[in-house]
């Protein structure tokens, strides 16, 4: 009998055996009665989830119109084990997901005080587009709430009065705001218009391609699959690029557009982007953990994934997170102290360490003036500072003489953290700084139509100035320029952006301080902060001329809070030795010469002719570090390739030599 024949015989009649053999056909159940009694009773009711959702005995009705469950639902498994065993690195480290998210700004974008005041400072300036003021600001601020509202009660419009009375709203930018977006135009999207995947399976990308979905699906109705995509910087483009329409004066549209902020545009002109080194968004906000970590709880035998992203979302604003967490109970915020602080030191981390490079040098330091420079390496994936443009940096360059007496300060802050030697429009980008009422400030001014500084978006026209420091590989020839243009002096600086050469996409600046000696020598004390300031009290004071509920709210809490920039970097000169007395070579060449003026073994000789006697010789390195103090015919440079400065003390006056250490 030919084989194909028996097995067509056979199949059919032990499949049939099969069907009459008596089985339990039972729904396939993960849990005891226990464990769903407790995973109900903790989980998924409270004032963070709305309780007339369940259904008893087991599983939430699944509701394919409710497309965004609030993050409580979601902390059931992916929030803290009590058990240790899921969501737990190698070292015991508790990294659940659920409260690293919850004292970001993202968790709380729909509680932001500021953001809800200056919403209302907006609509009270043009009441007439209160409408759709409200609802372009809430579809990113609030997107689960917005889209939900649109797409299942299809609503024209999602006012702050919806958000109010929402819980899902004032989730802010919750999981499924991220993790529901569907691939399709993945990058092509901005100023808040987001697409979501409405399949009746509700999704949940993720970055694993094996997925055991079933949980996910019967208790919340969502079914988690595979999507690469949640690690494209592409995800974040919807919210992070945004282009509003403009007024004029009186509230009338003119036909033009301003960019607000073009973060992932930023990161396009970069050479971070998909083309280049491929370094996405989430690869610095959301970092990724080597360790094999388990990503639910109550599944002992899942198996774990890595790497694992640590839902940390840190970026720059220290203050606003500090306010957060000083007023959370005002605010409604459920995240612990201890959780904002974590979040608070991953953005400090993220602002000290992750930002730029920053280096100190002398230059001349004789004659009537003395020169320093100071060059900034921006280090992040866009510009610094990005995003919404009140944030700003700033260079303070401060100045003591022996006697610790401030001898020049730029860049120096009043009680209140403003600047008082800033220009009241805005100050201008320096390549040269000569005097202390003039101050490096990194920023985006936007104007209004008569050119003017303006904090209300809607009356931004064009951009005033962005000097903002662009990112490594940034060109001017890029596609993506127009939306991230280089504006004012910055643009004509040979030192902006640009290499020894002139070469395009260093992501540098370098600043040049001139500071006059007076007459004075000996040592001076150098030093170079970089600040960075969120919310500045020149961005603040208009909005505050106006009163709303939550300008009034906002501004009290303001007040009281800690206001203070963060300090990024900080570099130190000691002790830099200056004279009043210019020298030149050729003056000097009669009674002392430094041979060689270039040494490969770092020995150089100091010779003097005549009566000439040596009394003392000191080097010191291009960063104003003393490396040589004693008198001898012979010195030796340290091993240190690079510029040196010999001063020579002699019994007819003081001689400057540069050499150099090959």
């Amino acid at each position: 009998m030919k084989k194909t024949l028996l097995i067509a015989l056979t199949v059919p009649a032990f499949v049939g055996a099969i069907a009459l053999y008596p089985v339990e056909n039972k729904k396939v159940v993960f849990h005891s009665e226990a464990e769903l009694s407790f995973f109900q009773k903790n989980h998924l009711t409270g004032s963070e989830q709305n309780s007339h959702l369940l259904a008893p005995p087991d599983f939430l009705p699944i509701d394919s119109n409710i497309l965004f469950p609030t993050a409580k639902l979601c902390s059931g498994c992916h929030g803290h084990d009590p058990n240790g065993h899921a969501l737990v690195s190698t070292s015991g480290e508790d990294v659940n997901i659920y409260d690293d998210w919850r004292s970001t700004m993202m968790a709380n974008s729909a509680k932001d005080p500021f953001w809800r005041a200056k919403v209302t400072h907006e609509i009270l300036v043009n009441p007439s587009h209160s409408l759709v003021l409200q609802d372009k600001c809430t579809s990113c601020h609030a997107p689960a709430g917005h889209y939900q509202s649109k797409l299942k009660n299809h609503q024209l419009t999602y006012t702050l009065a919806d958000l109010y009375a929402d819980t899902l709203g004032q989730d802010g930018v919750n999981c499924q705001a991220c993790h529901a977006q569907s691939p399709l135009n993945i990058g092509s999207n901005h100023s808040g218009n987001l697409y979501y995947d409405t399949s009746h399976l509700r999704v949940a990308y993720g970055p694993y391609e094996l997925v055991f979905a079933p949980p996910m699906h019967e208790f919340v109705g969502i079914t988690p699959v595979y999507g690469e995509h949640v690690l494209d910087g592409g995800l974040c483009a919807g919210c992070h690029t945004l282009i509003t329409n403009t007024v004029d004066l009186d509230g009338h549209l003119t036909g033009n557009s301003f960019v607000e902020q073009a973060t992932y545009h930023e990161w396009l002109n970069s050479r971070y982007d998909r083309d280049h080194d491929n370094i996405s968004c989430q690869g610095c906000h959301v970092p990724q953990l080597q360790d094999e970590v388990i990503i639910s709880a109550n599944y002992q035998f899942l198996t774990p994934k890595y790497p694992f992203g640590l839902h940390e979302l840190a970026g720059a604003n220290v203050s606003m997170l500090k306010l957060l967490k000083t007023n959370r109970e005002a605010l409604g915020i459920t995240a612990q102290p201890e959780n904002f602080d974590s979040t608070i030191a991953a953005t400090l981390r993220m602002l000290q360490h992750k930002t730029l490079d920053m280096d100190l040098q002398t230059g001349i330091l004789n004659g009537d003036s003395v020169d320093f420079q100071v060059k900034l390496n921006n280090k992040a994936g866009h510009k610094f500072p990005s995003g919404y443009p009140s944030r700003r940096a700033w260079i303070e360059f401060e100045v003591e003489n022996e006697a610790g007496e401030v001898v020049f300060h730029s860049g120096k802050m009043n009680a209140d953290y403003s600047l008082p030697d800033e220009d009241a429009n805005f100050e201008p980008h320096y390549d040269w700084i000569n005097a202390p009422g003039q101050v490096q400030i990194y920023e985006l001014v936007p104007g209004d139509v008569n050119g003017n500084f303006t904090n209300v978006l809607e009356r931004g026209d064009e951009g005033i100035k962005d000097n903002r420091l662009t990112p490594q590989g940034f060109r001017t020839s890029d596609v993506v320029y127009d939306t991230t243009l280089i504006i004012g002096g910055a643009l004509n600086d040979p030192n902006f952006n640009r290499d020894a050469d002139g070469v395009e996409g260093s992501g540098s600046d370098i600043v040049h301080y001139q500071i006059p000696t007076n007459g004075y020598e000996g040592r001076l004390k150098v030093t170079a902060r970089v600040w960075y300031q969120s919310l500045p009290p020149k961005w603040m004071a208009p909005m505050f001329e106006y009163s709303s509920p939550e300008i009034d709210s906002f501004k009290a809490m303001f007040n009281a809070a800690d206001r203070s920039p963060v300090l990024v970097a900080e570099r130190v000169l000691d002790s830099v030795l200056v004279s009043s007395v210019a020298t030149h070579q050729a003056d000097n060449q009669s009674f002392v010469q430094v041979t060689p003026t270039i040494s490969t073994d770092g020995k150089v000789n100091i010779q003097t002719t005549g009566d000439v006697q040596l009394r003392r010789i000191q080097i010191w390195d291009s960063a104003g570090r003393l490396v040589w103090d004693q008198a001898a015919r012979a010195v030796w440079l340290p091993a240190d390739k690079g510029v040196y400065f010999v001063a020579i003390e002699t019994s007819r006056g003081r001689v400057v030599r540069k050499v150099v250490r090959q």
